[in-house]
């Protein structure tokens, strides 16, 4: 008869590494020539493509500003792509925040929505 295994010994067992999916929100404010090119249907094709919750809205000033929530891989991995952006638009820069659970507000639970411009 197999004795079944045993435990490793207490000075052998060791923490498991940080989880790679641990949850992060960020708020990102887009600048350049990001409104009239497809960035916010762009932008939101990507987010869904992470699974990823939040909102993505043209601003009165030109700008785009989104809020990504969602495994922090997903969205270290959006804020990237965010300065290439879709084909027609040019970037001249992407301000990113870390945020709270209430920056998603806007989006009203949805998954990844466009909101209107504000």
């Amino acid at each position: 008869m197999q004795e079944p295994p045993q435990d490793p010994p207490q000075d052998e067992q060791r923490d498991p590494p940080p989880c790679a999916d641990a949850s992060r929100v960020i708020r990102v404010r887009v600048r350049g020539r990001v409104q009239g090119v497809g960035y916010r249907a762009w932008t939101h094709a990507h987010a869904q493509a992470l699974g990823l919750r939040g909102f993505v809205r043209n601003r009165r000033d030109g700008d785009v500003e989104a809020v990504f929530a969602g495994t922090a891989d997903a969205v270290a991995a959006m804020a990237e792509s965010l300065l290439r952006g879709p084909p027609r638009s040019a970037v001249n820069g992407v301000e990113i925040a870390e945020a709270d659970e209430s920056a998603l507000a806007p989006a009203f639970g949805a998954p990844f929505v466009i909101l209107p411009t504000a």
